[in-house]
């Protein structure tokens, strides 16, 4: 009976190891990640705002990672007040209905048909049911002089 070497029974070792671990490694399935993290950044609002007033909003859609076949939607809720919100391109929003987002920078412009404080939730969603949500508030600024 022949002897095996340790050198022979660690080098077969090393090379099963090695063949297990490819074939548990190897994956028919290519891994494409879709859905990117992504946020609305806006640039900083004023606070007061009087009736016939527009406000505008620049926004920036920041996107973790790019993918060709994301589609975006922006709406948007007044929970209190009462106002307009339009698309840079001058498209007048009505509340709750989605529109297609085309822009990864565009701008809004709200205008006050109010004298109460006035908010409006931005809600910026993808076609892969991510949702980020962005609020702006004003205070009625009076036009007449207090003493």
């Amino acid at each position: 009976m022949k002897k095996i070497s340790f050198k022979k029974i660690l080098a077969l070792t090393a090379w099963l190891a090695a063949i297990i671990l490819m074939l548990v490694a190897c994956s028919d399935d290519l891994d494409v990640k879709q859905a990117y993290i992504f946020d609305l950044q806006t640039m900083p609002v004023q606070k007061r705002i009087i009736p016939g007033e527009t406000a505008e909003i620049r926004c920036t859609l920041v996107r973790e990672g790019e993918y060709s076949d994301v589609k975006f939607t922006i709406r948007y809720f007044q929970p209190d007040g009462k106002g307009e919100l339009r698309m840079d391109d001058g498209m007048l929003f009505a509340p709750n209905d989605r529109y297609p987002l085309d822009w990864t920078e565009f701008r809004l412009y709200y205008t006050s048909h109010s004298t109460d404080q006035q908010t409006i939730d931005i809600y910026i969603e993808d076609n892969f049911g991510q949702t980020v949500q962005k609020t702006c508030s004003w205070q009625n600024e009076s036009t007449t002089n207090e003493e």
